[in-house]
């Protein structure tokens, strides 16, 4: 399948909680019916001792989005447009306010983002050197798995993660189909689309660009405290639990799925007639490639002055003005449901740390273990990469980060270390597909059993928890990261 149809007709991987696919109509109304009396009720009653009227009525409101998100029963992206709409219903918020999040400026980073990855893959330039690193650096059966995994996370730090999952899956479906890899029983078929879901997954963690829930915890660690990440050091800190993963993840790979054929000839010949049959490369794919190496150039070394919003609107506006992609292109890939999550979610958690409602959490909750900083960290990055197996990584951050800030005051954390504790491990989802969409996709092939996903993923969840605890003792510091 070639690149632009890939683009015109997506995989579409059902990731809703099992329980909801097979609750009929009736059950679902009724279901609905009983949480909006019982959020009723609560909104009623009077605020517990230390939290105000607003602070109270914020934390029930997010609570009922917490359970939606959780539950499946809304889109994500309608949970948060309802949330927003609350705040000025229940007088938590003027709605002025409310509404002025939605322009906050991690909503137009990562449009322009998505802009910038629809024309790397429409133009076909992101499966072009994909099937050029494959066939040139993967002689050999473990050779290829680790370029596949190299790829897929390479390309992750400049694309977002599923995005590159969905642009790599026909890619490696035909170099399997090639090799006439059995589906079940083909342990280099499981190594290939493991090696694609976990440079992913791994990848997309490095940078801004790897999904929407940096961007995100950027947009309310500047909302609730001023402060900024510049991409240069966030991707210096991500990239100190990311280097090591990427040595250690090959070797976990290979470990649990060994190569089980001698050679790739076979599949290395079909690469190279892939490549001839793109012909060489187009006047598109060149103004894209530029493009790109200009706007990470600006966000590296002009973002901290200019704004990574302002420098991703204008590498876009280039792509249009250069007429290498159209609106139609960007309406059918951008995942306007984050974008419009986005402003929905900066505006609760606004209101739950303004109203004091996250601070009187943290109090309670926590008592005087909020005092012992390394503890906080190590509780809720486990608590982030947990729950981020069963939700979107994006919902992880909108639930932990005002309860983050929170803690931050209580504890005089440095808040940046703070939003790096949540926001990495809520990337790093390997056990079930429904955590991330790179691993549903991999799943999808057919190739891989729940089993193959959930051993392997517990051990390089396990790992990759470590590297972060050991990043943020001895690692972290040295760039200024103290706790």
């Amino acid at each position: 399948m070639e690149p632009k149809q890939f683009l015109d007709k997506p995989l579409k991987i059902d990731n809703r909680p099992l329980w909801l696919i097979v609750l009929d109509r009736t059950a679902r109304y009724q279901v609905m019916a009983a949480v909006a009396l019982v959020i009723a009720f609560l909104i009623r009653l009077s605020p517990p001792e230390g939290l105000s009227v607003e602070g109270y009525r914020s934390l029930v409101l997010f609570g009922a989005t917490v359970f939606f998100w959780i539950s499946g029963l809304l889109p994500i992206a309608v949970t948060a447009l309802l949330s927003m709409v609350m705040l000025p219903l229940l007088g938590i918020m003027d709605a002025k306010k409310t509404y002025s999040m939605f322009g906050n400026e991690s909503v137009f980073f990562i449009l322009g983002a998505f802009i910038l990855a629809a024309a790397l893959t429409g133009t076909g330039i992101s499966a072009r050197l994909a099937r050029a690193m494959l066939a040139r650096f993967g002689r050999t059966p473990a050779r290829l798995a680790l370029t596949v995994f190299l790829l897929s996370a390479f390309l992750s730090f400049i694309m977002s993660e599923h995005a590159v999952a969905a642009m790599l899956f026909p890619v490696v479906t035909e170099l399997a189909t090639a090799l006439r890899l059995e589906k079940g029983k083909s342990s280099f078929g499981r190594l290939l689309f493991m090696s694609m879901a976990w440079g992913c997954i791994i990848g997309g963690i490095a940078t801004f660009l790897g999904g929407a829930r940096a961007p995100l915890a950027a947009g309310l660690l500047k909302e609730a405290t001023g402060l900024h990440f510049s991409f240069v050091e966030w991707s210096t800190a991500a990239c100190m639990i990311v280097l090591p993963l990427l040595v250690l993840g090959s070797s976990i790979l290979l470990k649990f799925f060994p190569p089980d054929l001698d050679n790739v000839e076979v599949g290395l010949k079909f690469l190279n007639g892939k490549r001839l049959e793109m012909g060489k490369i187009s006047y598109d794919e060149i103004l894209t490639a530029l493009v790109m190496a200009v706007t990470v150039g600006g966000w590296m070394f002009l973002g901290e002055k200019t704004g990574l919003a302002a420098i991703a609107i204008l590498g876009a506006a280039a792509l249009f003005t250069f007429k290498v992609i159209s609106w139609q292109m960007i309406e059918e890939y951008v995942n306007w449901g984050i974008i419009l999550m986005y402003g929905g979610t900066i505006a609760l958690a606004s209101a739950l740390e303004k109203t004091g409602a996250a601070v009187w959490v943290v109090k309670k909750g926590m008592g005087d273990h909020a005092h012992a900083p390394l503890a906080v960290i190590a509780v809720i990055s486990l608590v982030a990469i947990l729950v981020t197996e069963c939700i979107s990584h994006a919902a992880v951050v909108a639930i932990l980060m005002p309860v983050g800030m929170g803690l931050c005051q209580t504890t005089g954390m440095d808040p940046k270390v703070m939003t790096l504790s949540i926001a990495l491990p809520a990337g790093l989802a390997y056990c079930l597909p429904m955590g991330t969409p790179a691993t549903a996709i991999a799943y999808a092939s057919g190739y891989l059993k729940s089993r193959d996903i959930i051993v392997a993923g517990a051990v390089v969840m396990a790992i990759s928890w470590l590297l972060f605890m050991g990043s943020v003792v001895f690692i972290w510091p040295l760039l200024g990261l103290k706790i």
